[in-house]
């Protein structure tokens, strides 16, 4: 029998199917697309990102990305990680890097997609196979976690994602993050002459619209467009609960609150570990609190920028305060890392 399914060959399924098999279990991915897999994502990987990347043994080619930068307008502020740096990855580099990990580990990845689960005492059925567990890592809109019943409704104000490439010399190593009172927009190398550009918003219209509200910015990538525009969204996901039974939730599955501290490679890496090592151990009911704390601090930061980005009055007060007070604004990014 299978020691781990996992739904789910996004890079919280790869990490967690990587983590098994370094562990001697054996794991079988399940996921309906062809590799590599491309969506919307900022593509800035956060130090503490890099480093449980090198844990699972996966280097990706990126830029080196040194620090963050906030702007708006004339003002603007910056802090330097303080300790190794992030790095910028095109999506379709790092899930190679994944992809490729998994396969020197002999994890087997099968084309199917996973809708339905049928839980026994001691084993749980998907898509025709048959394992001890299950680690649900379906993505933001998780078709399991609907299946199972784990979907929370929320109430909060929805965000949606845009992601388009530019083809241009990158003029910084920092995440650059322009501020408006429309929502963000973030620029991150990603290659000697491509740069990415991914708008945060609560407003759905088209990614040229977003961008005129940055006309610095917009008046710099005029003309560089480099392939497609990439959405995703709403962003904000709750689940009831990340573990249900036999089978364990991991990466956004488990719920997910937004993309603007830019650690969802972190969160995916660290919670598909965390399961892992869980049902390594023989304690599957250490993940909700091991979850729980992995994800509290990221939870507090976003949650509480949200709501400072959410209100007119105090949207535009962020970049000036960073400024103002540049310890506080290093020290942010310093929870980053």
């Amino acid at each position: 029998m299978i020691d781990i399914l996992v739904a789910g060959g996004g890079p919280a399924g790869l990490a967690a199917a990587i983590r098994a098999a370094s562990a001697g279990l054996e794991a079988v991915v399940v996921e309906p697309r062809p590799t590599p897999v491309d969506k919307a994502c900022g593509e800035g990987i956060m130090p503490s990102g890099v480093a449980a990347l090198r844990a699972l043994g996966v280097t990706p080619a990126g830029r080196e990305l040194r620090g963050i930068r906030y702007i708006e307008g004339s003002r603007h502020a910056e802090a330097a990680f303080r300790g190794a740096p992030g790095l910028g990855v095109r999506r379709t580099e790092l899930h190679t890097a994944l992809h490729r990990r998994a396969q020197e580990l002999g994890v087997r990845v099968v084309t199917g997609r996973v809708t339905q689960v049928r839980q026994g005492p001691d084993s749980v059925t998907a898509a025709g196979l048959t394992a001890r567990w299950l680690i649900a890592a379906d993505g933001l809109h998780s078709p399991l976690r609907r299946a199972l019943g784990l979907e929370h409704p929320g109430s909060a104000p929805r965000r949606y994602g845009l992601r388009r490439h530019y083809a241009t010399a990158p003029w910084t190593d920092l995440v650059e993050v322009h501020w408006s009172r429309h929502g963000e927009a973030y620029v991150t190398p990603v290659g000697e002459c491509l740069v990415g550009v991914a708008v945060l918003s609560r407003h759905r219209r088209p990614h040229e619209r977003h961008l005129a509200a940055f006309p610095e910015l917009a008046d710099r990538l005029t003309g560089q467009e480099a392939g497609p525009v990439r959405g995703a969204g709403p962003l904000r996901r709750r689940a009831s609960a990340p573990r249900t039974g036999r089978v364990l939730l991991a990466g956004d599955a488990a719920g997910y609150v937004d993309a603007l501290t830019g650690e969802g490679i972190a969160l995916a890496a660290a919670t598909a570990s965390a399961a892992v090592d869980c049902l390594a151990a023989g304690r599957p009911e250490a993940y909700p609190a091991q979850w729980a704390r992995l994800t509290r601090r990221h939870r507090l930061l976003t949650a509480a920028l949200l709501g400072a980005a959410g209100r007119p009055w105090s949207a535009g007060l962020i970049v000036p305060a960073a400024q103002r007070l540049p310890a506080l604004f290093g020290a942010a990014v310093h929870a980053l890392q």
